[in-house]
């Protein structure tokens, strides 16, 4: 796979997809924001090495073009001498430096060629980097927001539930002391019965005693 395609990989790759497919939304945007930190650190290499090749090349067609010119010289000096045998094996050598200067110059050109379309590629990928890194910050200030709803919320449904809990929690005490009260009015009649009853057993007695005394006078007379 060329550089440029993986390059295209990177920069076309749908962002809000991988996100879906993510189980951890941040981790995966961290490990994406890394394979293209990484990649431009990569492609950046590439391009300075380019540039090293693009000088190299320069150097050589320049030392060319000055082997051309002297072949040129020394053809044009041969015929003044007459030595027309001579012209003709400097054009000779000539013409071979002038077939490596356009080899060298067409290579050249591809160089520049493949430095023009790293260099927009990068521009592209460091773009894509800015704005994966800004969706980040935003995903984690998403992220801080949602926390502290949840903590809001948890406090609110605690403080509910707590406020439910000392309803119930009044409720009962109310149950109880009307349970007491029961109990303890119960327990006052039921003493009031007891004395009652035992108040008319006494008076029975009473009555008894006076009715078995009156039984027994009436006998001895």
């Amino acid at each position: 796979m060329s550089i440029f395609s993986r390059l295209a990989d990177i920069i076309n790759a749908n962002l809000n997809s991988l996100l879906d497919k993510a189980e951890d939304p941040a981790k995966m945007v961290r490990l994406i924001i890394q394979e293209m930190e990484d990649e431009l650190v990569r492609e950046r290499s590439n391009l300075a090495r380019f540039l090293a090749e693009k000088k190299d090349l320069l150097r050589q067609i320049e030392r060319h073009r000055e082997r051309v010119a002297e072949w040129q010289d020394k053809a044009e000096l041969a015929l003044t001498k007459g030595r027309e045998d001579l012209a003709r094996a400097a054009l000779i050598e000539k013409n071979k430096q002038a077939e490596l200067l356009k080899a060298l110059e067409r290579e050249c050109e591809a160089v520049e060629e493949g430095m023009n379309k790293l260099s927009e590629a990068i521009n592209a990928l460091e773009a894509k980097l800015a704005d994966a890194r800004a969706r980040q910050q935003a995903m984690q200030l998403r992220e801080r927001s949602a926390q502290s709803r949840i903590k809001v919320q948890e406090r609110v449904r605690y403080s509910e539930t707590s406020s439910a809990v000392d309803k119930f929690d009044r409720m009962e005490r109310k149950i109880d002391e009307l349970e007491a009260k029961a109990d303890l009015y119960s327990q006052s009649k039921g003493l009031d019965q007891a004395f009652a009853e035992l108040e008319v057993d006494d008076a029975i007695s009473r009555e008894l005693d006076k009715l078995k005394a009156k039984m027994n006078k009436s006998e001895d007379n």
